[in-house]
């Protein structure tokens, strides 16, 4: 068995990075080295007194110490590294373009007033699973030791679980909605029409490039290299249905 730091220290760059940044606010939080409404993302603050942090920042904050807290860290590690060490494998700047996006999304969301958030980084964490659930439809899931099922229904499952145990509805179903626009954008668009919409931008891929953030991604004007499956963020000819 691996010990916590080798583990650590395998875990691949985005969903580390993400995963520390969680732990560490909500950490600084809990021993009120932080105050949280200074993370909060309030519009009103950012636009009149230019508190541009709270764009960022809210995304860091996870809620308390407690079991949702630790469930929400789980997802990171289960989903999100699932992600980037499978379909996103060696493409570390489409798996951070898929976060900016949503990131993004998950701002614009907020700002309609149903869904006014001040922590967004549950609706984040959120969306990962449902893209993962996209990925690996047919996978079986044991949620909470009470329910199996395809992964493709987990989004919904979890969400319906969560609302029985008392967690709010607004964070879990925003990050559906941001799933879905990415899937939308970059599985069903192209399939239909044969155009990706949100292609990676080429300041991501250079800014990866120059930190050298993740592997190498495969140079396809090598010769001898075969191009690989494409998934993830544009799921090229990809679509799925359930096995019976």
């Amino acid at each position: 068995m691996s010990t916590p730091a080798e583990f650590y220290n395998s875990l691949p760059p985005i969903s580390k990075v993400y995963g520390t940044l969680c732990v560490a606010v909500t950490t600084a939080c809990q021993l009120r080295l932080l105050d949280p409404s200074i993370l909060a993302l309030e519009y009103e603050l950012v636009f009149s007194y230019l508190q541009v942090w709270r764009l960022i920042t809210n995304f860091f904050f996870l809620g308390t110490f407690s079991i949702n807290f630790g469930i929400r860290l789980l997802m990171i590690a289960r989903y999100g590294v699932n992600l980037e060490k499978g379909p996103f494998e060696r493409r570390t700047a489409d798996f951070l373009w898929m976060m900016i996006f949503g990131a993004l999304s998950l701002l614009v969301l907020s700002a309609i007033p149903i869904f006014r958030s001040y922590f967004l980084g549950i609706s984040l964490v959120f969306m990962l699973v449902y893209v993962w659930s996209r990925e690996f439809p047919n996978a079986q899931i044991n949620i909470y030791g009470l329910v199996q099922l395809k992964a493709f229904y987990l989004p919904w499952a979890m969400l319906t679980l969560d609302v029985i145990f008392g967690s709010p509805l607004i964070p879990d179903l925003l990050g559906i909605i941001a799933g879905h626009l990415y899937y939308f954008l970059t599985v069903l668009h192209p399939l239909a029409t044969g155009k990706n919409l949100l292609k990676t931008p080429k300041w991501v891929h250079k800014l990866v490039a120059r930190w050298r953030i993740g592997a190498p991604a495969i140079n396809r004007a090598q010769p001898g290299v075969q191009p690989e499956r494409r998934t993830g963020v544009t799921f090229r000819g990809r679509s799925y249905r359930l096995s019976d």
